[in-house]
């Protein structure tokens, strides 16, 4: 039976490998569409968020509203962000994704399962059904630590 420390060693190691690959993955996606990383970020917020207004924006990334706004009106410009009136308040505005941004994002989760995809098929059938219980186990255990 495992140690404690050996599963955290373990998965530090898995997290490791999966995070710079997925990290760099991503950076070389929002390179070749000619974005800098906070504006993907900025894509990647408003697609798993939703609409949100400009002063999230700041917030979330911790930047300064002028920066936020300038990275903001380059997607716009770019033809990824539109503004939108706020319903609940007509002076404000929302931020959402247009089509284009919307099939940007797809573009790059689709370019990031590809990887994950190649990785699954280096595995046997034993190994991969090793692999789905274990990560069926971690994400049931991570959903409880969100709650």
């Amino acid at each position: 039976m495992p140690k404690p420390a050996q599963i955290s060693q373990s998965l530090r190691a898995w997290m490791d490998v999966f995070m710079h690959r997925s990290m760099r993955g991503w950076a070389h996606f929002a390179k070749s569409t000619g974005l800098s990383m906070p504006q993907f970020s900025i894509l990647m917020q408003l697609h798993h968020k939703g609409p949100c207004g400009m002063s999230e924006i700041s917030e979330r990334f911790d930047i300064t509203a002028a920066a936020a706004s300038q990275l903001v009106e380059k997607l716009v410009q770019g033809g990824y962000l539109e503004r939108a009136e706020d319903p609940h308040d007509r002076r404000a505005k929302l931020l959402r994704l247009t089509v284009n941004g919307e099939k940007l994002i797809k573009d790059g989760i689709q370019e990031r399962h590809r990887w994950m995809d190649e990785l699954a098929s280096k595995l046997g059938t034993d190994e991969q059904a090793k692999v789905v219980e274990a990560l069926v186990i971690l994400t049931e255990a991570a959903k409880k630590l969100e709650s």
